[in-house]
């Protein structure tokens, strides 16, 4: 698998098509025209997509390919599969229960080190989301002042971009006391933690919904000091869409499936670009628990994360693929322990098949690059409601 090549375009239509099962079914890797054509009555390809967390608008594109008819379109049939962390989507995917996962790229790099065979087909988050946020007068401005400070991190692979910007400021993991942090602020709000962790569109989102006692009125940016990881030589890729190595290089019907299903997802994250409102009531009606000020702060932070692409949406930027994988060598936790040690193979990711759907797409005139993308004003209210 090359990264540079394009796959030739595949002859023919697909059959167009996706609908959203609650019920399990089979596993992929069927051409996306096995069964006849789906407007007239045949089957749709199944397709099974692990995500990394519960309903929310992280995976509004995802949910808007589903509700308006993208993946159908394409030929697909597709279940989209929560996680509530009793799930790690690497390893759904690496042990054949599911077609596709999202996760982050820290994450499966360990994964992948450790014997995983997968590929990053489709890097959808292009900047990375996460915070350390403490009290505006904590002193707390810069990776550089955690020494000697309670950094809150959840864990569960969150937490390598702390200590990959921690080993670019010559912190040693020894000299911070990484706290285990519920994924709320209820910790830092008490007091317990001097910093903690947070995404753009979820846990910072949590404050600036939360009443401050002494004032009455909800908690503003300026209470707080923020230190973005995007900002920080510790940043790292994030949601990604990955794929079976072995399957992509020896299947050809998971391949032509694969171009499918990325037509769909970058014509559904288009979608939630052009529509937030709608795709952040699209995620409400698919179980998301979040109220609807929140809900819609989520989408728009999350369109941030994503437009504008220069490139294409999903297209992996060398350049951040390699920053990530050096932090990702650097990082040393409180334990010793390293995320991996030696650089992952060059299968790990592949644009050949994004940019094969991105050249489809583009004549039929998606916008694939955001390059007019604006953020809307989201106002939230108290509880997120």
């Amino acid at each position: 698998m090359r990264h540079s090549t394009r796959r030739a375009l595949a002859t023919g239509a697909f059959a167009l098509s996706a609908v959203l099962l609650l019920a399990g079914c089979s596993g992929g890797g069927n051409s996306p025209d096995e069964g006849g054509d789906p407007e007239g009555g045949g089957e749709l390809t199944p397709v099974k997509l692990q995500l990394q967390w519960l309903p929310q608008a992280q995976f509004a594109g995802y949910f808007a390919a589903i509700d308006q008819g993208y993946f159908e379109e394409e030929g697909l049939d597709v279940e989209i599969i929560p996680s509530g962390g009793d799930i790690v989507p690497q390893d759904a995917l690496a042990n054949g229960d599911v077609d596709y996962a999202i996760a982050w790229v820290p994450k499966v790099l360990g994964s992948i080190e450790a014997g995983a065979n997968l590929t990053d087909i489709a890097q959808i988050f292009q900047r990375s989301g996460t915070l350390q946020v403490s009290w505006a007068d904590s002193g707390i401005d810069s990776v550089a002042d955690f020494e000697g400070k309670t950094i809150g991190s959840w864990g569960f692979g969150n937490e390598w971009e702390i200590f990959a910007a921690m080993a670019a400021e010559g912190l040693d993991s020894t000299t911070v006391q990484i706290i285990t942090q519920d994924f709320n602020m209820n910790a830092f709000l008490q007091g317990d933690i001097d910093a903690a962790q947070a995404m753009t569109y979820n846990e910072y989102a949590q404050l600036l919904e939360t009443v401050n006692p002494d004032t009455g009125e909800l908690y503003q940016p300026e209470d707080f000091n923020v230190i973005s990881y995007e900002d920080t030589v510790g940043a790292m890729l994030q949601d990604a869409i990955w794929a079976d190595t072995a399957r992509l290089d020896s299947d050809e019907e998971y391949a032509d499936t694969t171009v499918a299903f990325l037509k769909a997802v970058v014509k559904g994250w288009a979608f939630a670009r052009d529509n937030p409102e709608e795709a952040a009531e699209i995620t409400l009606a698919n179980g998301s628990a979040w109220g609807p000020s929140h809900e819609l702060w989520m989408m728009n932070e999350i369109n941030k994360l994503i437009w504008p692409s220069a490139e294409g949406i999903g297209i992996i930027d060398e350049t951040a693929w390699q920053r990530t994988v050096d932090g990702a060598l650097s990082a040393v936790n409180e334990t010793g322990a390293h995320l991996i040690t030696e650089e992952p193979p060059a299968t790990a990711w592949s644009n050949e098949y994004i940019q094969q759907a991105l050249d489809e797409l583009e004549a039929d005139g998606i916008d694939l690059t955001g390059e007019s993308f604006t953020p809307i004003d989201v106002e939230l209210q108290e509880g997120g409601n």
